[in-house]
């Protein structure tokens, strides 16, 4: 370790990987994805007049917001007590000048700033270089990658930043070390997040049909199975694709921003890969299934998509595709094993699952209200809308009951149980569950997801294992014949 009591030299610190926890070129190409999309045609050219070129090029039509990038805080914490004792910081990126400039002005730390500009790639020995005609032969280098190797080769001391454990060994060996900032790998826990496997529940939905035909024969049961894990394979993509199209609107929500993109526990690069082998994997399981269910899988992805990129941002036009699409797992469900589905259960889960749509919308601008704001980020949604987003969650509710009601009275019905009358004891359950779960959102207990909600809540938990028992006690029990 160097001696603290020499005169401090210079500390250079680099910006993507080492003061932030991402890349702000893949950032950058994430904008451009979002904002123009037929400019990803035009990188190839762009990068064949160099890569300081292509960089200037999405600098032009793309900005990164300084404010939303994922910092290492602990080294920001380093970095001020460093500048307090008068040390002198530069920030050396390869990253376009535009958006170097705009972090240091942000953190307001850094005394100069050396980056990428129209005629110079600053990275390797070009920011070796750029380093020593600005600032001078002496001075400590923050790095966290191999890119950085050929720049500590020329500084008199390194900051290890998040550095892999060859590459610390390897700077260890050579340079004294001022300073060493661990990062722990990204291990399962989080990959688990980022799959977001709890929401993989929801695809229990795919089982509804065989459980409302009381079909429960193994080949069935396998093949949902296989559905199952489709379908689960699938939304996970979708759901790392959502991740990272709303890095921006995430950073600045008071959960989400702890979503392992958001925060950088997971780099961008990754999610890319993992979503497109998820996806790939789930469409060739699905082909061992049959084609009904490949094209009802490949509806869900692009209904998943357009509601990710698009719809989302829309008031109402959300909440309508969030119930198609729960209802759309009940439909791929049917496909799969060939069972028919009724337009009763349709009508039914249409309802019911817009009404848990809403609770959602709800809950969140309930959040919001409690914390003063007046809108939600990247959503066209005010909290002023909550005066008809309650009435219209609460009618949707009833009218889900009222689905119910009618089916119980229907000619169909009355084939298929042996006692109808019982699921008069299903629609009473069925309003108390909704009911309460709408006055858990009045008073602010909802999580922003109901259905997980459900599933981890003791009391919904008891009323849906009850509302099971009600249906098959209809179905196989006749009543009436016990009382004769």
């Amino acid at each position: 370790m160097l001696d603290s009591r020499q005169a401090p030299i210079p500390l250079v610190v680099d910006l993507d990987g080492t003061l932030t926890r991402t890349d702000t070129l893949v950032e950058s190409l994430l904008l451009l994805a979002k904002q123009s999309p037929l400019d990803l045609f035009r990188l190839p050219l762009w990068l064949a007049r160099g890569r300081e070129t292509m960089k200037s090029e999405i600098a032009r039509r793309v900005t990164v917001a300084p404010e939303q990038l994922p910092y290492r805080e602990e080294l920001l914490d380093y970095l001020r007590a460093e500048k307090a004792a008068g040390r002198e910081l530069v920030l050396a990126t390869a990253a376009h000048h535009s958006i170097a400039d705009r972090v240091a002005q942000h953190l307001g730390l850094f005394d100069r700033v050396l980056a990428t500009d129209g005629s110079r790639n600053l990275k390797g020995a070009n920011k070796l270089a750029a380093i020593r005609e600005q600032v001078g032969p002496a001075f400590a280098y923050a790095g966290d990658s191999t890119a950085d190797l050929a720049v500590w080769e020329g500084a008199q001391a390194a900051v290890l930043v998040g550095a892999s454990d060859s590459l610390a060994r390897t700077v260890r060996s050579r340079h004294p070390i001022e300073k060493e900032f661990e990062q722990p790998a990204a291990g399962l826990g989080t990959w688990r997040k980022a799959l977001r496997m709890h929401q993989w529940a929801k695809n229990l939905l795919l089982f509804v049909p065989l459980l409302t035909a009381f079909s429960f024969l193994p080949g069935d049961l396998a093949t949902m199975l296989l559905a199952f894990l489709c379908f689960s394979t699938a939304a996970s993509a979708t759901y790392i694709a959502n991740d990272l199209w709303d890095l921006g609107s995430d950073r600045v929500h008071p959960r989400k921003r702890l979503r392992p993109f958001a925060s950088g526990a997971l780099p961008i690069t990754s999610g890319v890969a993992a979503s497109l082998l998820l996806l790939c994997g789930a469409f060739g399981l699905a082909f061992t299934i049959n084609t009904g269910f490949v094209a009802m899988l490949l509806a869900y992805v692009i209904l998943t998509t357009a509601y990710s990129w698009w719809l989302k941002e829309r008031v109402l036009l959300d909440v309508l595709m969030l119930s198609l699409l729960y209802t759309m797992r009940i439909v791929t469900g049917s496909v799969a094993v060939g069972i028919h589905t009724t337009s009763w259960l349709l009508a039914f889960s249409l309802f019911v699952f817009l009404s848990l749509a809403l609770v959602k919308r709800c809950s969140e601008l309930q959040s919001l209200q409690q914390r003063g704001h007046a809108s939600a980020h990247g959503r066209d949604y005010r909290v002023v809308d909550l005066a008809v987003l309650w009435p219209m969650g609460l009618a949707s509710a009833l009218a889900a009951v009222v689905v119910l009601g009618l089916f119980i009275n229907a000619p169909e019905t009355e084939q298929r149980y042996a006692s109808p009358m019982l699921l008069w004891g299903l629609a009473g359950l069925m309003i108390y569950w909704l009911g309460r779960l709408w006055i858990k959102t009045a008073r602010g207990e909802m999580d922003d997801d109901p259905v997980l909600y459900a599933l981890k809540d003791r009391g919904s938990r008891l009323v849906v294992g009850l509302m099971v028992l009600v249906a098959i006690c209809a179905h196989f029990i006749d009543v009436s014949a016990l009382l004769q």
